[in-house]
């Protein structure tokens, strides 16, 4: 691998955004929107593209989201919202309760400070209008003004009420906040990655974490910005090395790598949903390759590509307005060498967002210090800790059960007896049972008692990577059509799209359609010669391996770099299979080598023990798609 060891610059600072704003008037003309695509562009750009009379239709021709033109504005609010935002304000942080806004802290130098507010006051008014009723979100907005405006604030304190009338000034909301939760742990909140980002983390570890145990960091609806200031903030926890991998169109490699050690020795629980995106999504990956900790939550976008900003700092003739063109360029890869695009972070606890808090506070509990009675002990990575009586209380069980239908089976779970080393061996469902989990639904099959398999299926549901037909069962020894392999991986990656497929034998209200349109848009599937894809038709061993092996080069840079090496060589030993699948096999039977260099093939079973021609099974098709998820480590259970 080619890899260029060395911080990308502004000009390509691989900016991620999910913004999709409307088209400006365009200053930049077709000839050099034109040359730009052709230069950078992650694909091949067609003539159909190139030969659009806009610019505006050049970019709707091209069909990238993510590849944008601002204009002056645009491209000032574009860098704004990755920034700490400026406002006016007084300077108390406040929570809304029934009787009013009560004041947790005010900001040393604010005029809420200079005026003698104080933590637990009561803002009962603002400018004589009631707050009691209001959102919190109502209320902080109303204390919110134009720097050098006046709000009069009504507070109680001690039984009196007494007005205060404060002039707002200036007031920084950081996009990143740290703060000590139950006395020991580190909660960071990150809206977005921007200039500031690494330094709020630096700062906010290094000022709570003598007291904090471990970290949770809280990515949730965070949508992406900048790559560096991503991969920094995550090696703030994981330290030296290379962090992420991005490779442009020629095939070639640059590396965003961190040089200083890691700030804090304690673990980090990194929560996430379906609006964590981009440089969220690399944070958590690194999190996740570097064992750093753990990953909460539901899976994540799958935003896998990354745009540099090409303005007049880079092209100061094409530039002229302050406007700017955002091109996608690279494909990034995590440490371990996987991509998160179409796929998203599987979260190590998959659970549902109304859960996701709390099962990190349940998991959260300090390390016992001399009696471990009351106490569940969670080994994933990490020891994690959750107070029992906490768990089965009437606000706790909701989260309970929600982790123990997350956890994997193999997990080792442990329950205190007492002692300080008092552990004994628990599964989840005797947890269930014990303390009356009623609600607890176990995610694995009933049907797979004698399957060699049975632990990785049951593993893929538990991630809800696989499902069956509904009633329990997976159906094990049960063949694939084409259309309900497609379905299955769909499912596996996460991914469906809606519309006309391109195949005459497959309508676009098929159930299986959107399936189809997913894998066909990633180049994993084709059709027949005759423009057919024959959805009905078994899917054999050929086909099958065909297909992931390529899946197997699309996730992972360590199979792309092997299919670009010479191998003819190697090829000879699968003289028994077609042609058309043999690069494949051997990309998953021989391209690979395990940490002591010998040949590590993925396959469910020996090849010689395969018959290509032989249909594929349910259970062959799924632990082949637990092995190529954790050997890329898109799983790392």
């Amino acid at each position: 691998m080619k890899a260029k060891k060395k911080l990308l610059r502004r000009a390509l600072s691989a900016l991620l955004s999910l913004m999709l704003l409307a088209a400006p008037a365009l200053a930049l003309d077709t000839a050099q929107a034109g040359e730009l695509l052709q230069k950078y562009y992650i694909d091949s750009v067609s003539q159909e593209v190139l030969s659009q009379p806009t610019v505006e239709r050049m970019l709707s021709a091209l069909g990238d989201p993510y590849t944008q033109y601002f204009d002056g504005r645009e491209y000032a609010e574009f860098l704004a919202s990755m920034s700490d935002t400026r406002t006016g304000g007084v300077g108390v942080t406040s929570t809304m309760t029934d009787r009013g806004l009560v004041v947790e802290a005010v900001t040393e130098g604010m005029p809420a400070q200079r005026a003698g507010l104080r933590p637990g006051d009561i803002i009962t008014a603002l400018d004589g209008v009631t707050v009691i009723g209001q959102s919190a979100e109502a209320a902080a907005e109303r204390l919110r003004g134009e720097p050098g405006t006046q709000v009069t604030l009504t507070v109680l304190r001690g039984g009196e009420s007494r007005d205060y009338v404060l002039t707002r000034e200036e007031l920084v909301i950081p996009a990143t906040t740290t703060t000590l939760t139950d006395g020991h742990i580190g909660y960071i909140r990150c809206t977005t990655f921007g200039e500031e980002t690494e330094g709020h983390f630096a700062e906010g570890i290094r000022a709570n974490d003598t007291a904090a145990d471990l970290w949770i960091v809280d990515l949730r609806s965070n949508g992406g910005g900048s790559v560096s200031a991503a991969t920094q903030a995550a090696g703030e926890f994981v330290g030296q090395g290379n962090l992420v991998y991005l490779r442009d169109k020629a095939g070639s490699y640059a590396v965003e790598s961190r040089e200083e050690d890691k700030l804090t020795m304690d673990p980090v629980i990194v929560l996430v949903d379906g609006g964590t995106a981009s440089a969220s999504e690399i944070f958590a990956s690194v999190v996740r390759d570097e064992n750093r900790g753990i990953v909460i939550g539901s899976r994540t976008y799958g935003k896998g590509v990354a745009q540099i900003l090409l303005d007049e700092t880079v092209y100061p003739g094409s530039f002229t307005e302050g406007d700017a063109l955002k091109v996608t360029a690279y494909r990034y890869f995590s440490p371990n060498g996987t991509t998160t695009d179409r796929v998203g972070v599987i979260p190590d606890l998959l659970v549902d967002d109304a859960y996701t808090a709390d099962v990190a506070y349940l998991l959260s509990a300090p390390a016992p210090t001399g009696d471990t009675s009351g106490l569940l002990r969670v080994d994933m990575k990490w020891r994690w800790y959750v107070d029992l009586d906490a768990a089965v209380s009437e606000t706790g069980r909701p989260a309970f059960v929600a982790l123990l239908e997350a956890l994997p089976t193999q997990t080792p779970l442990w329950l205190g007896t007492g002692g300080a080393d008092g552990w004994k061996r628990i599964t989840a469902g005797e947890l269930a049972e014990q303390y009356g989990l009623t609600d607890y639904a176990p995610r694995a099959f009933t049907d797979l008692e004698g399957s060699p398999y049975a632990a990785a299926i049951n593993t893929l549901a538990t991630y809800e990577i696989v499902s069956g037909p509904g009633d329990g069962t997976f159906r094990p020894q049960g063949t694939l059509t084409r259309a309900e392999f497609c379905a299955l991986l769909a499912q596996a990656l996460h991914d469906g799209r809606a519309g006309d497929t391109g195949f005459a034998d497959v309508p676009a209200d098929a159930w299986y359609a959107p399936s189809l349109n997913a894998l066909t848009a990633m180049g994993l599937v084709s059709g027949y010669g005759d423009g057919l894809f024959h959805p009905d038709d078994p899917m054999d061993h050929q086909q099958f391996l065909t297909i992931m092996g390529r899946l197997a080069e699309y996730l992972s840079m360590n199979f792309y770099g092997a299919a670009q090496t010479e191998h003819s060589a190697a090829l000879g030993d699968y003289w028994a299979w077609a042609d058309w699948s043999v690069e494949s096999v051997w990309l998953l039977d021989g391209s690979q080598r395990n940490i002591m260099g010998q040949r590590l093939s993925i396959l469910w079973d020996d090849l010689r023990d395969i018959d290509p021609t032989a249909l594929t099974t349910r259970e062959e098709a799924a632990a082949m798609v637990y092995n190529l998820c954790v050997v890329t480590g898109l799983l790392t259970v």
